[in-house]
């Protein structure tokens, strides 16, 4: 009995050793979650669960430590495990945040339950705003984003990438997989600090020729997302909290984020960075964007007076020094949650990414109408594929480029489930469609090949007409592009025939058709067939004109097919001007005509030029004779003769 009594009395203690050693972990936690060290929090935390331990506040700042993160899937699993072992004790927010990551790993009408939970917790504009537009939810995905495509163009750099700006025809972005300041690694999220790089776009869309900025910007903290003035001679960045050489903590020993700026002392380098007055250490101030006119720049802040996590702002800029007071843009734009990443388009549009405003899940892009003021301007959520089930954010546009660029850790076939970055463009749903007939019959001519070439003469696709004489092409078609359709019938000797088209944007069809002409000479009979045209010169200029182009492009195929065939080029003027500089001009049209050729892949061996001024007028127009400019016209061409 007494044996009995002592093993019970020893397992007592050693519960309540393991209990206390739990509580240990779990004060250490707590610790590590205050400071923001979010990782070495969550291990923690997981093994005092893998131990047995339960309790609504370790799976919340379990959840937390994913959310934060922006790992939502994961956040997903411990908020569930909340709501299922501790049901009476969850809080408000956590219906949200719940909600929120249901969206993430699609679980949509799940999320609207919880939703309803949270408007029953807590009700709110917040709650209201977000069941009230879910009935919109199919619209997010057949929205005005269905007529882009973006695609990942930092998929081989480890670690996270975004922010991207314009920076001239380079972008600038922030990176945690280059770091080369120091081998820091930042608590939040346990990766390497970030520091700002520039790139150029290579052929392919990737990022080529990756460095680090030069100068004073990049610290041993963080460094992201900058905005250039136009001229590219000032730059506006965000910076962590680093004052002489040290990072600040604030009240709540948070080191912050502050904007920066600083300007160029040589063409590769920069210095002069100056905080700007309207930081402090007991808030961050991030992420700025200039508007197009430069005399407001625009910020997320979590600064008192904000309405949720973090708001948009701005402050004027007076003489390019001067900074007036910050001015909240108001709870038609800001919500509860965050609003962040403001970018303002060469259209005045602001964009923006938010969690407040109803999206597909994490941070969606959203932009204010246009021409409408912030207080009462529609928000548009820009839909897929620019949005995804995850955070989507750092947008960035020229709508008269076309070109876009945005930041996502969407998963997925591009995605890494880490910061990327993508590119936008759009989403070519362009068909090209024709018949092929006789000139003289209309009839459908079966059997005729119809060539696609691009605006190097390289031929992109070919197809072969059917009975009722028509073809199309369509996946290989590019949006807003030039291309030529070339139709032949070499079988019933047909004389070739083209037609010069300019592609339509987004889903749109566009008809060519082509008649061919009986041939009125010999098909073997080169010179007759290839029908060479001139091809003209503006005044006092010998630059190859892009309608000119078009007629070289056929004398470029025909050498292509051709392998044997040779072409003398003969160019002239106008009588305008003396005899001398005429005939020196002539020889430049000669000359530029060639090299046009040889530049497209044809061997110099094959060509041959000459230059003959004024001598070889075609009309009547000659010294002191009044003509037209069109008369003039006449004269200033390049002639090809087949050798």
């Amino acid at each position: 009995m007494k044996r009995t009594i002592i093993i019970h009395v020893f397992s007592i203690f050693l519960l309540v050793g393991n209990v206390f050693a739990q509580e240990n972990k779990i004060k250490k936690a707590e610790e590590e979650f205050s400071n923001y060290d979010y990782i070495d929090a969550r291990k923690i935390y997981l093994s005092v669960v893998e131990d047995g331990y339960k309790s609504a506040q370790v799976f919340e700042k379990l959840g937390d430590t994913y959310y934060f993160n922006s790992e939502y899937a994961e956040a997903n699993t411990w908020y569930g495990k909340l709501m299922d072992n501790y049901p009476d004790q969850v809080r408000p927010e956590y219906y949200f945040r719940t909600a929120q990551t249901l969206k993430s790993v699609g679980k949509y009408e799940e999320s609207k339950k919880m939703m309803e939970k949270f408007k029953l917790s807590s009700p709110s504009n917040l709650a209201n705003s977000q069941l009230n537009n879910w009935q919109s939810f199919e619209n997010l995905t057949n929205s005005e984003g269905k007529n882009f495509k973006v695609t990942n163009i930092t998929s081989e750099m480890a670690g996270s990438d975004f922010g991207p700006a314009f920076y001239g025809d380079k972008i600038v972005f922030a990176s945690s997989s280059k770091n080369t300041e120091g081998s820091k690694v930042h608590d939040w999220n346990g990766q390497p600090y970030l520091d700002l790089f520039e790139a150029e776009i290579g052929e392919n869309g990737n990022l080529t020729n990756v460095i680090s900025l030069k100068g004073d910007i990049n610290s041993p903290y963080h460094e992201s997302s900058a905005v250039f003035t136009r001229d590219g001679t000032t730059v506006y960045f965000t910076r962590n909290n680093y004052i002489d050489g040290k990072k600040k903590r604030g009240k709540k020993r948070l080191v912050g984020l502050k904007i920066y700026k600083a300007t160029k002392i040589d063409e590769r380098t920069w210095g002069n960075v100056q905080e700007l007055p309207f930081n402090d250490d007991s808030y961050s101030t991030a992420h700025p964007a200039l508007n197009v006119q430069e005399n407001k720049l625009y910020f997320s802040s979590n600064r008192p007076g904000s309405i949720g996590e973090s708001d948009i702002w701005y402050v004027d800029i007076i003489n390019n020094s001067t900074y007036g007071t910050p001015i909240n843009l108001g709870p038609n734009i800001n919500t509860e949650q965050r609003e962040t990443f403001p970018f303002i388009s060469e259209e005045n549009t602001l964009f923006f990414s938010s969690d407040g405003h109803f999206g597909l899940g994490g941070l969606d892009v959203f932009r204010v109408s246009k021409n409408n003021d912030p207080d009462v301007a529609e928000i548009i959520n820009l839909g897929q594929p620019i949005n995804s089930n995850q955070d989507d954010f750092g947008f960035i546009v020229k709508e008269n480029e076309k070109i876009g660029y945005l930041s996502s850790n969407r998963d997925g076939d591009q995605g890494s489930g880490s910061d990327d970055i993508y590119a936008i463009a759009e989403n070519c749903n362009a068909v090209i469609y024709g018949a092929i007939t006789d000139a003289n019959t209309n009839d459908p001519l079966e059997g005729s090949v119809v060539y696609l070439l691009d605006e190097n003469s390289n031929v992109v696709s070919q197809k072969i007409t059917g009975a009722n004489g028509n073809y199309e092409f369509d996946n290989e078609i590019d949006c807003q592009k030039q291309y030529v359709i070339r139709a032949s019938n070499d079988e019933k000797e047909y004389l070739s025939n083209e037609k010069v088209v300019l592609t339509p944007q987004g889903s749109n069809m566009l008809q060519v058709d082509i008649a061919l002409t009986p041939p009125d000479c010999p098909i073997n009979d080169l010179g007759c067939r290839l029908d060479l045209q001139p091809i003209y010169f503006d005044f006092d200029k010998h630059n190859i004109r892009s309608d000119a182009e078009v007629e070289l492009a056929k004398i470029l195929q025909a050498m292509k097919e051709y392998p044997q065939l040779r072409i003398h080029i003969e160019s002239h003027t106008d009588s305008r001007g003396n005899d001398d500089y005429n005939a020196q001009l002539s020889e430049r049209r000669a000359k530029s005509t060639l090299e046009w050729l040889v530049n497209k892949g044809i061997d110099r061996s094959r060509l041959s030029s000459k230059g003959y001024g004024e001598s070889q007028l075609i009309n009547n127009c000659s010294n002191g004779i009044n003509c037209s400019e069109e008369e003039h016209q006449l004269n200033r061409r390049s002639m090809f003769i087949i050798q």
